[in-house]
C-alpha cells in the first residue's frame, strides 16, 4: 500500500522567516529610490572592470607624480632655483587637471575612483618622496622626475592596449593624450641633466 503524503494547504504568502529583515523606512526609501539602469556603453562589464583598475593604477601613479612635483616645488634650492620652480610649477598645474580627466574616466566606466592616500600608495609604481627632513638636491629631484614620468608613461601604455582591445575609445584617447605630455615632461626633465 502506498503511503500518501499530508499536504497542507500552500500559503501565496511569502515566508517572513526566510527573507531579509528591513525597517518599514528603509522599505519606503528603497521603492521610492529610482534605479539607474545598468551600463550599457558597448563595453562589456569585465572589460570595464579591467580597465577600471588599469586607470585607477595610472591614477596612483599620476597623483603620485604631481604630490613629489609639487613637493620639489617648495623645496627646491640652489642655483637652479628660480627655472626649475617654475618648471615645476608648470606642470604639476597641467597634472592636477589632469587627475580629475583621469577619475571622472573610471566613474563614466562604472567603478569608483581610488581617492585616499592609503589607495594611492598601494596602487603607485612610483615610491613617495620624504618631504621637509630629507629633502634631495637639485638633481636628485629632476632624476626622480623624470623617472617617475617614465612611470606614469609605462603604465599608461599598459591601460592603453587594454582599452583599445575592449574598443574603449575615450580611454585611449586620454591615456595617448596624457602619454605625449608625460613624455615631453620627461625628455624637458633629462635634457637638464645632459
Amino acid at each position: 500500500m502506498a503511503k500518501t503524503k499530508s499536504s497542507k494547504p500552500k500559503s501565496s504568502k511569502p515566508d517572513k522567516s526566510k527573507a531579509p529583515a528591513t525597517s518599514p523606512a528603509a522599505a519606503r526609501l528603497a521603492a521610492a529610490a529610482p534605479t539607474a539602469p545598468n551600463i550599457d556603453i558597448g563595453i562589456g562589464s569585465g572589460d570595464r572592470k579591467k580597465i577600471a583598475d588599469g586607470l585607477s593604477g595610472f591614477l596612483a601613479d599620476s597623483y603620485t607624480l604631481y604630490l613629489k612635483t609639487h613637493n620639489f616645488h617648495w623645496n627646491v634650492t640652489g642655483p637652479m632655483f628660480n627655472s626649475l620652480h617654475t618648471m615645476f610649477e608648470t606642470q604639476y598645474t597641467e597634472q592636477w587637471t589632469a587627475l580629475d580627466e583621469v577619475a571622472e574616466r573610471i566613474r563614466a566606466l562604472g567603478y569608483n575612483a581610488p581617492g585616499s592616500y592609503r589607495e594611492f600608495v598601494a596602487l603607485s609604481s612610483i615610491p613617495e618622496e620624504p618631504g621637509l627632513t630629507h629633502s634631495a638636491d637639485w638633481h636628485e629631484m629632476v632624476r626622480q622626475l623624470v623617472v617617475g614620468n617614465e612611470a606614469v608613461c609605462r603604465t599608461a601604455r599598459k591601460v592603453l592596449k587594454t582599452a583599445d582591445s575592449a574598443g574603449d575609445d575615450p580611454s585611449v584617447d586620454l591615456l595617448t593624450q596624457r602619454l605625449q605630455t608625460h613624455e615631453k615632461y620627461a625628455w624637458m626633465l633629462r635634457s637638464l641633466l645632459q
